[in-house]
């Protein structure tokens, strides 16, 4: 009986969400009014005074402790533990509503806070409008005066913190005009070049450096954490940050924080949520629909007329808002000829040509009027570059070793030089698009007839710690381990290359293609050194190929249910598994039947699959059409309990 009283309240523990020990939440406010129209109030971040009084008045009932940062920095110190159910307030922007309404709320409460100001801003005279973001202008009078932040600080209940000095806006982005967050935005000038990475980094610097500069001279106290304007932020602009003395980075990332991280997770409060609401976001820091996945190939979008090829973006962003769908995997490689190389890229890079620099574009575009979470779909090894042809994986063939010069042209992951090509591609897509994810391609194999260069031989030889080391060695005693080691080597490269990506979209997921094949038939893991647990366990998503007309069944509906039975025996939940169906028939080259798609994405989500995607989305001709995407997978209807 005690047992299940304990199960009982463990349970309650955690689907409450309640925050432990040394575990803490931070929240962000904006704007306080007394007039706020809730969902349609021109300022989403606008939250009215009744209902942040109602929030503060439950924090306080249901044992919520306010802390300050300097609780967490003695918690980090070993000093003395957060409390439990720990949370940090903080207010962006400088509002005179922080000052006017707020403050004197946190002296009634007794509540310590963190005021984050946009220095230039503040520096605007008194008879000027706030260039306020990009193309809003506000009175002087809607922000605090510095006496306001000078009388907050010294209540020794408000710390101030850098929100930038001119960071709070965008800038260029791309040739065709789009703006985005000038903190992570490598700007690109009307004289049609990019900013290099020493220029970045300086102006980065110098908007920090003088913002740090400027609140000591008004306050007399100095900063110690940035909150990134539009919670965009990098690990660089971290690292940045850092040497100037700014310990702490506030982010807009959900979640809950850890004591020991600097980097700080902020749930933002917005649309002026009912209490309900706002207790909910509490109790479920961090929720999670299911992926649902259009697959986009960016040559369609293409398009030697500029005129068409606009018409073209419009036609899919329209198709994909009315999906109501989440997430997009998008093409970033030319591959007009379909046969999955990438020829050309569609993003500025170090190597390869660019066929035309569109693919932060659209997935801008995708973002912010289709309200999709974009991944980068990528290659890992198939770039084709002139001379890097003996870089190419070598197969055996009729007892000879030779290069690989069909199929997949891959480059070898056991040469150097190969290597740093592709991580340099891998940063350039980093530095030159917003993107929210990665999706490894299916090129990321190697048979068990391949991966014999002299390079892999080298590589091989030190693993197995061999000096005299053959190739009948290895296609001999060591061809287990070879293919095993070759596998591992996949997963850890294409680790290397999210590493690369992450150092300046820190918060991407990652998902990886993987043949249906691999998890039906234990024995073709070989043929493709490829392992559905190593995957598992390596991102964020495994996607599985579930394309039963590419694998010549003949009885599509069994093939799916048997894949989905085994994928059940690693993954039960399917929380880490993306099913992705085929919309076209690639042997017949005609387009699947709506109503067999229809049965298909129904018996995936019958069966339990959560995460669900197709190949490709023809949006020019409708396939899928509208009526069964919104009939099976679209979240907005999604029938089943989540």
């Amino acid at each position: 009986m005690r047992f299940c009283q304990l199960f009982i309240l463990i349970c309650f523990i955690f689907i409450t969400g309640n925050v432990a020990a040394n575990d803490y939440l931070v929240l962000c406010y904006h704007d306080i009014r007394d007039d706020v129209d809730g969902i349609v109030d021109d300022d989403q971040t606008a939250v009215s005074t009744d209902n942040l009084i109602a929030q503060f008045s439950w924090l306080r009932e249901h044992g919520y402790h306010m802390i300050s940062l300097d609780d967490i920095a003695l918690a980090q110190r070993g000093k003395k533990p957060l409390p439990e159910k720990a949370v940090l307030l903080t207010f962006d922007d400088g509002y005179k509503s922080t000052y006017t309404h707020v403050f004197p709320l946190l002296k009634a409460f007794n509540y310590p806070a963190v005021l984050a100001i946009v220095g230039k801003w503040l520096e605007t005279p008194t008879d000027s409008l706030v260039v306020y973001g990009n193309n809003d202008r506000k009175p002087r009078d809607f922000f605090m005066s510095w006496n306001d932040v000078k009388d907050m600080s010294n209540s020794n209940l408000i710390e101030i913190a850098s929100h930038s000095h001119d960071m709070h806006k965008g800038i260029l982005a791309n040739p065709q005009g789009n703006t985005q967050p000038a903190a992570t935005t490598f700007a690109f000038s009307k004289a049609g070049q990019y900013e290099g990475i020493s220029a970045y980094k300086k102006r980065i610097s110098d908007d920090l450096k003088t913002n740090n500069a400027l609140i000591k001279k008004r306050i007399g106290k100095s900063v110690r954490a940035i909150v990134w304007p539009y919670g965009a932020y990098s690990q660089l602009t971290e690292q940045l940050a850092k040497q100037l003395g700014l310990r702490y980075s506030l982010t807009l990332k959900d979640g809950i924080n850890q004591t020991k991280s600097h980097s700080l997770k902020r749930i933002l409060i917005q649309g002026n949520p009912p209490l309900e609401d706002f207790v909910y976001s509490i109790r479920h820091p961090v929720t999670e629909d299911p992926i649902r996945v259009a697959h986009v190939d960016l040559d369609y979008v293409y398009d030697d007329d500029p005129s068409q090829e606009n018409q073209n973006l419009s036609m899919l962003l329209d198709r994909i808002k009315s999906m109501n769908i989440n997430t997009v995997f998008l093409q970033a490689f030319a591959d007009p000829d379909g046969d999955g190389n990438a020829d050309a890229l569609y993003f500025p890079n170090r190597h390869l040509p660019v066929r035309r620099d569109l693919f932060n574009r659209v997935a801008w575009q995708l973002r912010t009027r289709s309200n999709v979470n974009v991944y980068a779909w990528m290659p890992v090894l198939s770039f084709v570059k002139p001379g890097t042809e003996s870089m190419r994986v070598q197969r055996i063939e009729n007892g000879e070793v030779s290069t690989v010069n069909s199929e997949y042209l891959r480059l070898s992951p056991f040469n150097e030089t190969a290597r740093a090509m592709i991580e340099d591609i891998y940063e350039d897509l980093a530095i030159h698009t917003s993107i929210s994810g990665l999706v490894f391609h299916d090129d990321a194999y190697m048979n068990d007839f391949e991966g014999f260069s002299p390079g892999a031989i080298r590589y091989a030889a030190a693993v197995f710690k061999k000096p005299d080391l053959s190739i009948d060695d290895l296609m001999g005693p060591l061809k287990a381990k070879w293919a095993d080691f070759k596998t591992r080597e996949l997963t850890n490269f294409t680790l290397r290359l999210a590493n690369r990506v992450k150092l300046y979209r820190p918060d991407i997921k990652t998902a990886r293609n993987i043949y249906a094949n691999v998890i039906i038939n234990p024995n073709s893991k070989e043929w493709f050194n490829q392992s559905y647990p190593n995957m598992l366990e390596s991102y964020d998503y495994t996607a599985i190929m579930a394309m039963p007309y590419m694998e010549k069944s003949t009885q599509p509906e069994q093939w799916l249910t048997d894949l989905i039975t085994k994928a059940a025996e690693l993954d039960p939940t399917f929380k880490n598994t993306i099913f992705e169906l085929q919309s076209v028939d690639w042997n017949s080259q005609k387009p699947i039947n709506n109503a067999v798609l229809n049965k298909h994405f129904r018996l995936l989500m019958q069966r339990g699959v959560k995460n669900i995607g197709y190949y490709p989305d023809n949006f020019v001709n409708n396939h899928p059409s509208l009526l069964t995407i919104k009939s099976t997978i679209s979240l907005n209807t999604f029938p089943f309990e989540q």
